[in-house]
């Protein structure tokens, strides 16, 4: 119920009056409805059809109204105004209608914005333990079908308005018999709770089904080259197989309540119906007119509570959606990098001496006295190369995210140009820096689309610059569209080489004032690394680079060299200073490389 009453909360904030204009039109709609109903006991008995005595009913007075006119005059004037009613309460219900769908559909977009902008603004750490087949289910299962909710809500309100005013006439018209059907709707509702916890336990179901489906399908399709190449074919065709058995079952099984409990509602309905007609006329001494009325407005008032009952069924079941998406929403609001700083998009920072790590120990869990990085102390010189060496789990790539804002540290600073790096600080200092990750990251556009990501506004002449910079112009010109080659699903298209001088390309191109390569030169041949080489040796002096390597041979030049073990910096200096030290960690390395190399 909590989860409903927040929705209804962002509903009610989403939509402001709109839903109260909608709110009432329904009561109009109803309303015009009942009077139409008012109006059938004078057309059946002017009809000449049945003669109905409506004396000592509240709707005598209407009908001696009517009666007052000529029989030529009379019926053509009720079926008109009939008709008039008819038609206004159609018109009426198409307009609510479209509102309704633009409520639910514009709620749909600002629940889905919402949650994104959530999610973009949320810091690095939030990412590293979130799953990211959960944030996309949430994002597109989850919310989509607590939209659908709100489809169920709105579908509630409008059964709910049209039951209370039609129950009101049937009570003007008959206190005692619309009392004794309500006591036993009352009733049936109170037996039809089981229905609304069944519903709500298949919904947590489902949500964990479709969650564990998406998690599945996402793993596998990123590793469909592992999946052909190991000949597993089989055993994720079994597993496929095996969830999409548990959904189709969940579905079969909701439409089987669904269906059992109107299944029991309408024979229920039945059963009241016959007991109410058997008590009005032996018990309440009914009126022919009276019971006339009575009779047409519980016959169509029971549709719409039933209607009723299912609505709440479908809400009931999407309840765990609503919940996923309120306890998304919260997890990143919880991990908000940007709360009360206003951000300047047009500000810029410039570091005029360099970034600085002053006693920093980081760790990714808060609960276990583990640190991934301890006790560094270390300052980047402003347009120098730092390189950053050392074995795999070492530290490096927990530090570069340091030293790109990205994590924050459990104790300690980062400084830049000796002051502490803010919040106010994070946009315009990530501005300034160009980061070329290991494994490279292309979208599946055009390669100009990609590199025009970063620069909206470069010219020709600047594309084609940062590709002959990165060594990819000679394979760019050879593509069948050339620049405006798609390249595919995270560039499937390319080797992985080709990738790896795309992104770099694309990070030269924001002519950033620092230049982060995270094994930025892992995936190319000897000839174009050396390429790559001498290119950052041209950028030296021009902007700050920080790179992270396992071929040393890339780092001979670095100003500075620091080598991380075990999450400490254990040495630092020039490559040939510390190359001398044969017996240090770094000594190792060289060794180990040098012995392996052709």
């Amino acid at each position: 119920m909590e989860s409903i009453l927040y929705f209804v909360k962002k509903l009610h904030t989403y939509s402001g009056k709109i839903l109260y204009i909608n709110l009432a039109g329904m009561v109009a709609v109803s309303l015009l409805d009942g009077i139409g109903i008012l109006f059938l006991i004078p057309m059946i008995s002017m009809s000449g059809v049945v003669n109905i005595d409506t004396q000592g009913t509240p709707v005598e007075g209407l009908f001696e109204f009517f009666n007052r006119f000529p029989e030529t005059l009379g019926l053509p004037i009720i079926l008109a105004v009939y008709v008039l009613l008819v038609i206004g309460q159609n018109v009426l219900q198409r307009q609510i209608t479209i509102r309704n769908t633009k409520i639910q559909h514009g709620f749909f977009r600002h629940l889905r914005i919402e949650t994104y902008d959530a999610l973009l603004h949320s810091n690095w750490d939030f990412f590293i333990k979130k799953r990211k087949s959960d944030i996309i289910n949430s994002l597109t299962s989850e919310i989509a079908t607590a939209s659908a909710g709100t489809h169920s809500f709105l579908q509630f309100v409008a059964g709910l308005i049209f039951t209370v005013i039609q129950i009101g006439i049937a009570f003007w018209l008959s206190p005692n018999i619309t009392l004794f059907v309500l006591l036993s709707g009352v009733a049936l509702l109170f037996f039809s709770r089981r229905f609304l916890k069944r519903s709500m336990a298949l919904g947590n179901r489902n949500y964990v089904s479709g969650k564990k489906y998406l998690a599945g399908i996402t793993d596998q399709i990123n590793g469909i080259k592992d999946i052909k190449s190991n000949g597993l074919e089989e055993s994720r065709m079994r597993w496929f197989k095996n969830v999409t058995k548990e959904m189709q079952e969940e579905q079969i099984e909701y439409a089987q309540l669904n269906t059992k409990s109107q299944l029991y509602y309408k024979s229920a309905s039945a059963i009241l119906i016959a007991g109410f007609l058997f008590g009005a006329v032996n018990l309440f001494n009914a009126q022919a007119g009276q019971l006339m009325l009575v009779i047409v407005i519980f016959s169509r008032l029971w549709p719409r509570v039933a209607g009723i009952q299912a609505s709440l069924e479908q809400m009931a079941m999407r309840i765990p959606s609503y919940q996923a998406v309120i306890n998304l929403q919260n997890e990143c609001h919880g991990s908000r990098e940007f709360t009360d700083c206003k951000l300047d998009s047009e500000s810029t920072i410039e570091i005029q001496q360099g970034i600085e790590c002053r006693n920093i120990f980081f760790q990714y869990d808060k609960n276990k006295p583990e640190y991934a990085l301890k006790n560094i102390d270390l300052f980047i010189p402003v347009k120098e190369m730092t390189a950053v060496v050392g074995k795999s789990g070492a530290g490096k790539s927990t530090l570069i995210d340091l030293l790109m804002a990205l994590n924050k540290p459990a104790h300690g600073e980062v400084l830049v140009d000796g002051r502490p790096l803010t919040k106010e600080m994070l946009i315009p200092f990530r501005r300034e820096i160009s980061y070329v990750p290991q494994d490279p990251f292309l979208f599946n556009a055009s390669i100009r689309e990609n590199l025009l990501l970063v620069l909206p506004d470069a010219s020709e002449q600047e594309l084609w610059n940062a590709l002959e910079f990165s060594s990819a112009a000679e394979f760019v010109r050879k593509m069948p569209d050339g620049i405006d080659t798609l390249i595919g699903d995270r560039g499937i298209r390319l080797s992985g080489g080709e990738r790896q001088r795309l992104v770099l390309a694309r990070a030269i191109l924001r002519n950033p004032s620092i230049l982060v390569l995270d094994e930025a030169t892992s995936a190319l041949d000897t000839e174009n690394e050396a390429k790559i080489q001498e290119a950052l040796e041209m950028l030296k002096g021009k902007m700050t680079i920080i790179v992270i390597a396992h071929r040393l041979s890339t780092i001979r030049n670095a100003d500075q060299v620091v080598v991380l073990n075990e999450g400490e910096i254990i040495q630092k200096g020039r490559f040939g200073q510390l190359a001398m030290e044969k017996k240090s960690v770094f000594g190792k390395l060289l060794k180990n490389q040098m012995e392996v190399a052709p």
